[in-house]
């Protein structure tokens, strides 16, 4: 995408024609379907996934480090060759549209628009020359007025916008990251761990933001998440991740209050109490909710 392919640092490949157009189930805007990916033609990281994602909603793929997730979204961002990854088989399908095989760029242009794990942001730039990049796909006559809807959102922003990048704190970063993202105008938005490295307050303050700017706009949000708790209260359905896999979907709201994922993501005894480090240890050892 513009600013994450930029931010990487790797240059889009000229991308193919479009395939023909296959219409997609009726409200999904996101269909992944059987998806493998390997890095380095050696190793698999993503074994047969298959998730969708409804128009207009925030839907969110939980799991461990190393379960697949920031692949997940690479593969369906058009990021993965720039990490010497390729999807080997199913696809991807973006508003009834096999779209795996297209580059960053062309991603961005669709309407989908990575806001990476790190943030990833231009440090010897200023915070308004970071939102100018994110807008490089949309009419110059519209840069003002998106320019003004990022400050609406994030008001620290406009305080801050002549200041160098990397003299944000990371709160400030973040909130520049998904800033820009919205330069761009996205139909799809995917979030890659928002909150890593964020105090609690501030975490509160983004979430609220992306809640605003799916309501609001009319994005659709796909959100990479290791706050549990936050992920599931604010998604309108879930999944779960393990070893590159699907273990367990639902709506949001029944995946926050499932006995098994309380214990495993939570911390909580099936009875709701806090469980010890110990307990929380063997359990994850145990994994017996995949069975």
């Amino acid at each position: 995408m513009n600013t994450t392919a930029t931010s990487s640092g790797h240059t889009a490949p000229a991308a193919a024609p479009f395939p023909a157009a296959d219409a997609g189930p009726a409200g999904n805007i996101l269909e992944v379907q059987n998806l493998e990916v390997v890095y380095n033609d050696v190793v698999l990281v993503l074994k047969g996934l298959s998730l969708s994602v409804a128009k207009g909603s925030i839907t969110t793929l939980l799991g461990a480090n190393g379960a697949g997730k920031s692949t997940t979204l690479k593969a369906i961002s058009g990021l993965l060759a720039g990490e010497n990854g390729k999807a080997t088989s199913g696809t991807v399908r973006y508003e009834g549209e096999a779209v795996h095989l297209q580059s960053p760029e062309r991603m961005v242009r669709r309407g989908i628009f990575q806001v990476m794990e790190g943030r990833r942001i231009f440090q010897d730039l200023t915070v308004e020359e970071n939102l100018r990049c994110g807008a490089y796909t949309q009419p110059a006559a519209s840069y003002a007025d998106n320019l003004e809807k990022v400050y609406e959102y994030f008001p620290r922003l406009r305080e801050r916008r002549s200041q160098l990048a990397g003299y944000m704190s990371g709160g400030e970063q973040q909130m520049l990251a998904i800033g820009r993202a919205v330069m761009a105008c996205p139909r799809l938005l995917l979030l890659d761990e928002p909150s890593l490295g964020l105090a609690p307050l501030l975490v509160e303050e983004i979430f609220d933001i992306v809640r605003r700017i799916n309501r609001q706009e009319g994005v659709t949000v796909l959100l990479v998440e290791q706050n549990a708790r936050m992920a599931l209260s604010m998604a309108d359905y879930g999944y779960i991740m393990e070893n590159g896999r699907i273990v367990m979907d639902g709506k949001g709201s029944d995946l926050l209050h499932n006995p098994d994922v309380q214990e495993f993501y939570l911390g909580l005894t099936h009875g709701g109490e806090k469980r010890s480090y110990r307990d929380v240890k063997h359990y994850r050892r145990r994994k017996r909710w995949l069975g």
